[in-house]
């Protein structure tokens, strides 16, 4: 099972709202994954599709609980290469669709002339729970999460570029960064990053995939921590092994052309320990002499025998 299936099936969960919340659900749900259809005679139906039988079942009991519609679940295969099972739910003229088109803000009526409308309804903005609740069915009807373990990626997907741009609206109004592209003909509201999506999971009451997604972000955080911390050593660990390789090189060369002695008795006691221990670290190098010194003064006395070296290499 996806980590966006669990998420839906923890928030099916069906609970005990008020109509208004279930009202702002099916809202969104419908919204993202219905369609209104015209019958014979100027009749209204409208189906509603999705590939979650948890969604469907919660559509369900909502219809038949708080809007007393008694509608049927029809199944059928998908017809695309995905293995899973499409569900529908039909509701019919004469289950007073038109009222409850009406109702969850789909449909408005005008001097006897229905149009379409594709805004959130105002009456959502009356309390956090509706919002909620809106984002929530949102979700259920046209949301997705990428398995957090590759990616942190969420979104909603819609038909309409301006209702898009107003459920953006309505997320970001709880401190997210959510944001709206086209995708051939439908516009997706996403959010890519993995503390926002958690947030997002909060407001729509996924509280136990909240938890999972939590710990997969502090496994992942650990996990780049170490990275990021051995690849430092390591890259130190190769500097220091290249120039130790660069310093007795170039030692081996004073010594091969004009002799050790010929220095100044700091570099030559310097060029002698660095022969004699190649792995040590210029700290290291710097204790075994007498007076001791400092790393800085270590690394100073190399580079003045590596400038002789390549003045000598500039001669030969």
């Amino acid at each position: 099972m996806s980590f966006s299936l669990r998420v839906k099936n923890e928030i099916c969960r069906y609970k005990i709202i008020s109509e208004k919340e279930a009202v702002a659900e099916l809202s969104a749900i419908m919204k993202v994954s219905g369609t209104l259809l015209l019958g014979a005679n100027k009749q209204f139906n409208f189906k509603i599709i999705t590939e979650n039988a948890a969604t469907a079942r919660l559509i369900f009991r909502i219809l038949k609980d708080k809007f007393n519609i008694h509608t049927k679940i029809l199944v059928k295969k998908n017809n695309s290469f995905k293995k899973n099972n499409v569900y529908m739910i039909m509701m019919t003229e004469n289950m007073d669709v038109k009222s409850l088109l009406k109702k969850v803000g789909i449909l408005k009526e005008e001097e006897g002339v229905f149009s379409l409308d594709y805004s959130i309804p105002k009456n959502i903005m009356e309390s956090e729970q509706l919002k909620r609740a809106y984002i929530k069915g949102a979700f259920l009807g046209g949301g997705s999460i990428s398995n957090p373990e590759k990616t942190y990626h969420l979104e909603f997907v819609t038909h309409n570029n301006e209702y898009a741009k107003e459920l953006s609206r309505l997320i970001n109004g709880y401190g997210l960064n959510s944001k709206v592209i086209q995708r051939k003909n439908s516009f997706i509201i996403y959010i890519k990053e993995g503390e926002q999506i958690v947030d997002l999971l909060n407001i729509i009451g996924a509280h136990s995939s909240l938890l999972e997604l939590e710990n997969i972000r502090i496994i992942k955080e650990m996990r780049n921590n170490v990275n990021r911390l051995v690849n430092c050593e390591t890259a130190n660990l190769s500097k220091t092994v290249n120039a130790s390789v660069r310093q007795s090189e170039s030692i081996k060369l004073i010594q091969r052309e004009i002799g050790l002695n010929r220095l100044p008795t700091n570099l030559k006691e310097i060029a002698q320990l660095r022969l004699k221990y190649p792995d040590e670290s210029l700290k290291e190098l710097g204790e075994m002499l007498t007076p001791k010194v400092g790393k800085s003064g270590v690394n100073h006395r190399l580079r003045r025998i590596e400038k002789i070296a390549e003045e000598l290499r500039k001669e030969r």
